[in-house]
């Protein structure tokens, strides 16, 4: 008798993997192992899939933790592959031939054999992008120059000359699909792709275009327009659907920008509102005056009241972050009173009698 088979090991899963884990790890090793590929092992598939039939079932698989193998035609993982055999139960799969699935192999062999009718789509591309401080308060426009795959500008993308028409393909007889018939162990599977030579558009060009060569696309550099909102944070992401790179007979896929913000030494966000420091004089914190404070929409005379203390915080309103709708956050700014490191023998006795006072 051949030696029991582990069938966690067959799968190379751990005895306490998730129904998905053992799903996923026979996906991997059904594209390996399939006959059907060039260096496929239908031994090593037909063992993996003994595996998968027992394993994805909960009834199955807790009987086989619990003795080592399955009752009610189930096998004992003693290595054969007939129904007769202990080894693997084909009654899961008697639906298949007679037009019911009970195993979905769409998800398990689709992207291996190119089937799926998914619709194409252009690469994504990530781009940086440098803007000032007061750029991300106010928000800007930049235009950067990329080079991409993009649909060509003669054809406007549909491959053919113009002046010329579109002509029913004939690989696909217009459906944009082709059908596929692979042989198994399993039997016949029908397998459904797009049509390589039309893209799945089910037309081709009669005369093709002589810039793209009948693709539709082609690399070329381009100027894309970003607009940066106001407000925007340093590492934040803008998203431009459709300007990534083209893809004949599919959409195109998008940009993203990465925002980096410079720093601004004299200001730093609180979410709508701006902070900056002024340093103030002792005396006059003491008396009161008027500073020129730089804001980002330029100079402005800021009174400083009598009295004012160290870490006061003086609003200047609508001189914040743009928000919108012509609103704007707040400009705080926060008092720093510098004392002087020497005092003059004049500065000392006046300092004596604010002492004498009380003050």
């Amino acid at each position: 008798m051949a030696a029991k088979k582990d069938y966690y090991e067959v799968l190379g899963v751990d005895k306490k993997a998730s129904k998905d884990d053992i799903k996923k790890a026979f996906h991997k090793l059904a594209h390996k192992f399939h006959p059907d590929k060039n260096q496929g092992d239908s031994e090593k598939f037909k063992e993996v899939s003994e595996a998968y039939s027992i394993l994805s079932d909960e009834k199955k698989r807790a009987e086989y933790d619990s003795y080592g193998r399955t009752f009610g035609g189930g096998g004992t993982g003693t290595g054969g592959f007939n129904q007769a055999d202990a080894g693997f139960d084909f009654s899961q799969f008697q639906d298949a031939f007679q037009g019911g699935f009970a195993f979905d192999f769409s998800d398990i062999f689709g992207e291996a054999f190119g089937g799926g009718t998914r619709s194409r789509r252009g690469r994504d591309i990530s781009i940086d992008l440098e803007i000032s401080f007061k750029e991300s308060v106010f928000g800007t426009k930049r235009t950067v120059l990329l080079a991409k795959t993009a649909q060509c500008d003669t054809c406007k993308g549909n491959g053919a000359e113009p002046g010329t028409e579109l002509i029913t393909c004939s690989h696909c007889n217009g459906t944009g699909k082709i059908h596929e018939t692979t042989n198994s162990f399993f039997g016949s599977m029908t397998v459904q792709s797009v049509c390589r030579h039309c893209h799945g558009v089910g037309q081709v060009p009669k005369e093709k275009c002589h810039t793209c060569r009948g693709e539709g696309v082609y690399k070329k550099q381009e100027e894309i327009e970003i607009i940066v909102p106001a407000g925007i944070e340093g590492g934040e992401m803008i998203r431009l659907t459709g300007m990534g790179e083209a893809v004949a007979g599919g959409m195109s896929g998008d940009l993203y920008v990465k925002v980096h913000v410079q720093i601004d030494p004299r200001f730093k966000k609180d979410g709508i509102n701006l902070v900056t420091e002024l340093s103030v004089k002792l005396s006059d914190a003491l008396l009161g005056t008027e500073y020129k404070i730089q804001t980002l929409d330029g100079e402005e005379m800021l009174k400083i009241p009598p009295g004012v203390s160290h870490g006061e915080v003086i609003t200047i309103k609508g001189k914040g972050v743009a928000a919108g709708r012509g609103k704007r956050g707040d400009l705080f700014v926060r008092v720093r009173i510098t004392l002087p490191q020497k005092l003059s023998r004049t500065a000392k006795g006046l300092i004596e009698k604010l002492r004498e006072e009380g003050i």
